[in-house]
């Protein structure tokens, strides 16, 4: 591993983990705990959990398993360029999303309704939750036993009062403390991917066109730019070569105006990251770029008819399946009957249906409500 900056996350400053190990013989802590998320279910069912497109709309759309690798790949690079831990990046960003529910946003937010007046229900925190307690791996203790880094990294989000009752991950949210650089990182790659495999799928699905994306400042510069140094070619190779010129622009403006920030800021430690404002992010312009870019692709994208056509399916199954394991948690498989009786039943069937994929889910709907299925 190169050098790292005083202020980087390492073994050696880590505040460890809540049940102490031996250390790892051939490895870092940090890559332990990114061998430890890619080695677990929730991680491998990411494969069938929609990012836009729902799994079997086709194979080339991206799920969260690509997206979480697009975001992992981003973080690292990045990290690494500015002297940062990027083991710790890239097990951030791999485990970022391993509480989605199937469907993407659209069946947490369906979750979420069903939970209300029961905690409700955010991604964050059930990602949180999976490497804590749900994953069943280890002899000693349940969930993953991440480092503190780790799991603060994957915590992105959290309401003041989640955040009291998660004692000490929670207490930057109460004081106003910023996560390492590294977790600053992979919030912003997050939005990198996102935004730009979004308008690659949204192209390849039809739902947008190139002609709606000259309005965006950001892909009709970079179009231009290909135009004019490849005139001769067309279609997806037109398309990848504008979008891998976003993707580029953006990281080469994070990377710059991140390392100015840093100058600037002169942290010795990771106490001083803690303590100062946000040291990662874009430049104004490109900020603004971002955001035309976010809007339009909620607009054109996200409430497209045949999109919503589509979540509004995936909302009805998930609130079918809370309703039915809620009323009766008899038809819950017996794991989640014990997780009930020891905590609520709406907790454990949110558990459950987070952790399904987007087909699993519609199985489980055509088992539970479907006469052809008797």
């Amino acid at each position: 591993m190169p050098e790292l900056a005083p202020y980087a996350v390492d073994d050696g400053n880590s505040r460890g983990r809540a049940h102490a190990e031996p250390r790892p013989k051939a490895r870092s802590e940090f890559q332990r705990d990114r061998d430890r998320i890619v080695h677990s279910t929730a991680f491998r069912r990411l494969e069938y959990k929609t990012q836009v497109f729902v799994n079997h709309e086709g194979d080339l759309f991206r799920t969260r398993l690509t997206h979480s690798i697009e975001v992992a790949q981003i973080a690292r690079s990045v990290a690494r360029s500015l002297q940062l831990n990027d083991d710790l990046a890239e097990a951030i960003a791999l485990a970022h999303d391993l509480g989605h529910t199937p469907f993407g946003h659209a069946g947490q937010d369906a979750l979420n309704e069903c939970m209300q007046g029961h905690g409700g229900f955010e991604h964050n925190l059930q990602s949180l939750r999976i490497v804590d307690r749900l994953e069943e791996r280890y002899g000693a203790f349940d969930g993953l036993n991440l480092m503190f880094e780790t799991r603060e990294g994957i915590l992105k989000h959290c309401s003041p009062a989640r955040a009291r009752e998660i004692g000490d991950l929670g207490r930057r949210f109460l004081e106003g403390r910023r996560p390492s650089l590294e977790a600053q990182i992979c919030n912003l790659a997050d939005e990198i991917a996102y935004n730009n495999h979004d308008v690659d799928d949204g192209l390849r699905s039809g739902v947008l066109t190139l002609e709606q994306l000259q309005e965006i400042t950001l892909f009709a510069r970079h179009a231009a730019e290909v135009d004019a140094e490849f005139p001769h070619i067309a279609g997806r190779r037109r398309v990848h070569e504008t979008i891998r010129r976003m993707i580029d622009a953006q990281v080469t403006d994070l990377l710059a105006e991140s390392a100015r920030r840093i100058v600037a800021a002169a942290p010795a430690s990771l106490a001083d990251v803690n303590n100062a404002p946000e040291l990662i992010g874009f430049t104004e312009a490109m900020k603004q770029e971002n955001h035309a870019l976010k809007s339009f692709l909620r607009e054109h994208l996200y409430r497209h008819f045949e999109v919503l056509r589509m979540t509004a399916k995936a909302r009805r199954v998930i609130q079918d399946l809370f309703g039915a394991f809620v009323a009766d948690q008899r038809l819950l498989p017996p794991q989640y009957q014990a997780m009930a009786a020891a905590a609520s039943i709406q907790r454990a069937t949110a558990d459950y249906i987070a952790g399904m994929t987007d087909r699993y889910s519609m199985k489980e709907h055509r088992r539970l409500f479907a006469v052809s299925e008797f």
